[in-house]
């Protein structure tokens, strides 16, 4: 023990020589053994300082209190900057009136029907796959209700690659299809004189007595743009809502009668909307290709017939938006979760829309829309349903996107040598009135599949 000087002036003999005297009850009062006492060498008279120095434990313990309050004052920075900015993107995101992400879509059924999907077909069910994991694209305003910018105002990176041509010809066929056409292109009276035949052309037979009627002429978009009565898709008047089999919509077929490959129709209107997902349901549809913008110079080209974020009930109808994203500047994909309520019965399908096809004109090259056209094709391959196809009145982007395909899928075909387009369309007119509806249009087509035929052969092995 250290002896500090007191008013008593005990020395550490003195200590030393009380504590050996008082041992016992030393011993008792503190519990401890007294060996022995006296006083050890150069502590007489010295005091003791005021405050124990600080052991080096006591310093490494301090150390480390003071490391973790400033990595736990790190963490919480980080968290709450991330918060901020998850939170800023979410209200950016409901500014701009875009759905819910993706990953926040936690139904269960369309988890399983997903799964179920994949498993049977895998191209489209690596692009569901894709479109589930997919966060919400920055979509700009010219898909809103608003008044709209140009197409070439929309800017985005794109996050999806061109798809390579099919190399699905041999090249002395491709050379003399690429030959025919651009000899077609180069002649442009004749082309002149192809499209006046084309103008002059009567589709027999061509009554449109339903689409005209009075109880349904205020379903057509446009007053001279309806179906011929015996093309026209039906309803189940049974289960539609005004008890009425008539939508504005025509079945295109390519080959084969009993299967259509197409169903051409106009963009829904307020009160159309549920008659659409009524075709889409009840024709087995999963793919949907959209040609216009909503609304175009101010004025009003489609209705929205999906929901913002969420869900929506049409009729019996519940739509589902799972996911919105941009692919490229010309392009984007939405995944939807259909549901019939009255069955329970679930389906997914998608839903393609081409940005860059003003409805005066035609888009200022063939390339995004041929891209475009490859992916389409990539996420239908193997089904058996008609693909959708619709701009504002389902006649003049229409017919065009129609067309294009319907050539390219003709000239997929072994032993096919020479391509007469205007055949096709006329083809097509048969089917629906008015399909494509300019000169340009046409135009546009035949360099559409002319450069098409130019990519193949240039990804032909040499």
């Amino acid at each position: 023990f250290r002896i500090r000087p007191d008013t008593k002036s005990l020395t550490s003999a003195g200590a030393a020589e009380k504590a050996g005297k008082g041992k016992n009850l030393l011993e008792s009062e503190t519990g401890l053994k007294e060996l022995q006492s006296g006083v050890g060498e150069g502590t007489e008279g010295r005091a003791s300082p005021l405050a124990a120095p600080v052991r080096p434990r006591s310093r490494w313990a301090f150390t480390t209190m003071v490391l973790l309050a400033c990595l736990a004052s790190v963490l919480v920075a980080a968290t709450t900057v991330a918060c901020l900015r998850h939170y800023a993107q979410r209200l950016a995101a409901r500014k701009l009136g875009l759905g819910p992400e993706a990953g926040s879509f936690t139904h269960q059924e369309y988890q399983d029907l997903c799964r179920q999907h994949m498993a049977s077909k895998g191209a489209f069910g690596r692009l569901e796959a894709a479109a589930l994991s997919a966060v919400v694209g920055s979509v700009s305003s010219q898909f809103s209700d608003g008044a709209q910018p140009s197409p070439s105002s929309h800017s985005s990176t794109p996050s999806w690659c061109e798809e390579p041509a099919q190399a699905n010809m041999d090249i002395s066929t491709g050379h003399m299809i690429l030959a025919y056409m651009e000899d077609h292109l180069r002649n442009k009276n004749r082309l002149m004189k192809e499209w006046e035949a084309l103008c002059s052309y009567q589709a027999e037979p061509g009554a449109v007595s339903v689409a005209q009627s009075k109880a349904n002429a205020k379903k057509n978009r446009c007053p001279d743009s309806g179906p011929y009565d015996h093309s026209r898709v039906k309803l189940r008047a049974e289960v539609n809502p005004s008890r009425s089999d008539y939508i504005n919509a025509s079945t295109i077929i390519e080959h084969d009668p009993r299967m259509p490959a197409y169903i051409a129709t106009q963009g829904p209107v307020s009160h159309t909307i549920s008659d659409f997902w009524q075709m889409v349901w009840e024709n087995g549809c999963t793919v949907i290709v959209m040609m216009t913008a909503l609304v175009e110079d101010g004025e009003k080209q489609c209705d929205r017939y999906w929901p913002d974020e969420g869900s929506s009930l049409y009729h019996i109808y519940e739509v589902n938006l799972v996911s919105e994203h941009i692919w490229c500047n010309d392009f984007l994909v939405r995944s939807f979760y259909l549901k019939n309520v009255q069955t329970q019965e679930t389906r997914t399908l998608t839903q393609f829309h081409f940005l860059s096809w003003p409805a005066q004109g035609i888009p200022t090259s063939t390339r995004p829309l041929l891209d475009f056209r490859r992916k389409v094709n990539k996420c239908y391959r193997g089904r058996s349903c008609p693909i959708i196809v619709h701009c504002s009145d389902g006649t003049g982007r229409t017919g065009t996107y129609i067309l294009i395909d319907m050539v390219l899928n003709r000239m997929a075909k072994a032993g096919v040598k020479e391509i007469d387009i205007a055949a096709t369309l006329e083809h097509v007119r048969d089917q629906r009135p008015g399909m494509v509806r300019t000169k340009d249009q046409f135009e546009f087509a035949l360099t559409a599949v002319a450069e098409e035929v130019n990519a193949i052969l240039k990804a032909l092995p040499q």
